[in-house]
């Protein structure tokens, strides 16, 4: 290793090969100014890497989330970890597993480490939530996954970690928002409430664009235990984000309109894989005060979910031709 190289802080990722984490990971890999990366990055991985990855240097850490005796020493001789990992599935027995055990062992094995965790706000639960800053929400999870990963805040708060918790998030990668809100539109092509629903909304290249300034700057003491939202401050109604997804994949725009309540009993019947709980999140009010994530780091927010969504689109419109062929 070059002198350069022994001098940048160790980073570790845990779920560097997911949705935000590979994007994290990109974020982080990016050339400085000296040609090389900010970070020494080591990813925890049950598999081998993507080449991509190793080519730009990162090296692999062999573990596993639910084997907590791999995690042991992971994080020696790390200075930040970044714990991007969760199951978000139905199963109870794994969320206990990966979100709140896991996450468990996780902290105990960074405890001379920074660690910081990206949550979500479902562990608020069902809404309607409307410009709530961090702080005035008690959370209240309505699934197993949600309620798991709230655990898994409160273990990495208790070690001084940091928690973030973005609303939706999209971009590349994304098989759960904008997939699902497809299935929807294309089941039930009508509104809901004329789509007036305002949602907080985050693109994973500013997700991961956060995760890389608190990964790159000094922590506080205010940083110690902080909960920060993390969604573009503008908060986007369904109907624009509905239309602006329709006219990106030439698909017909819904002109139609139903109550919520009405929605809801058409939608379950023909999506019945549609929990309420989601349905709630695509078609009522769920945003956040989200302000304070960027006066933090002194940076700008991009400019929303319209210039966010190009990235994406070509990934959507993969994803939405294997829908139709399925």
């Amino acid at each position: 290793m070059s002198d350069t190289a022994s001098k940048r802080p160790t980073v570790l990722v845990v779920g560097g090969t997911g949705f935000i984490g590979g994007a994290v990971v990109r974020e982080l890999l990016r050339p400085t100014s000296t040609g090389a990366p900010a970070a020494d990055l080591l990813i925890l991985s049950r598999r081998e890497l993507p080449g991509w990855m190793t080519s730009a240097g990162a090296r692999r850490i062999p573990g596993d989330l639910t084997a907590p005796e791999s995690l042991r020493d992971c994080a020696e001789g790390v200075h930040t970890v970044l714990h991007l990992a969760s199951y978000v599935g139905r199963d109870p027995d794994l969320c206990e597993a990966v979100n709140a055990e896991g996450t468990r062992a996780l902290a105990r094995a960074a405890r001379r480490s920074r660690l910081l965790y990206v949550s979500t706000a479902s562990v608020y639960g069902t809404g309607p939530h409307r410009g709530v800053p961090e702080g005035r929400l008690t959370p209240a999870p309505v699934s197993a996954a949600s309620a798991s990963r709230l655990r898994a805040e409160e273990a990495v708060r208790e070690r001084g970690g940091i928690v973030l918790r973005p609303n939706l998030v999209y971009g590349p990668g994304d098989r759960w928002f904008v997939p699902l809100l497809l299935r929807l539109l294309r089941k039930v092509p009508v509104w809901a409430e004329g789509g007036r629903a305002r949602s907080s909304l985050v693109s994973v290249q500013e997700l991961a664009r956060i995760v890389g300034e608190f990964t790159r700057c000094g922590w506080t003491d205010a940083d110690r235990g902080a909960v920060y939202h993390v969604n573009h401050p503008r908060p986007v109604t369904a109907r624009s984000v509905g239309t602006k997804l329709c006219q990106g994949l030439g698909l017909p725009t819904p002109s139609a309109d139903l109550s919520r309540p009405a929605h809801w009993e058409l939608s379950s019947r023909v999506l019945p894989e549609l929990t309420h709980h989601q349905h709630a999140l695509l078609t009522d009010d769920h945003y956040y005060e989200s302000d304070r994530v960027w006066e933090r780091l002194g940076i700008e927010p991009g400019p929303g979910f319209a210039a966010g969504l190009v990235a994406g689109l070509p990934w959507y419109r993969r994803q939405s031709a294997s829908a139709r062929l399925g």
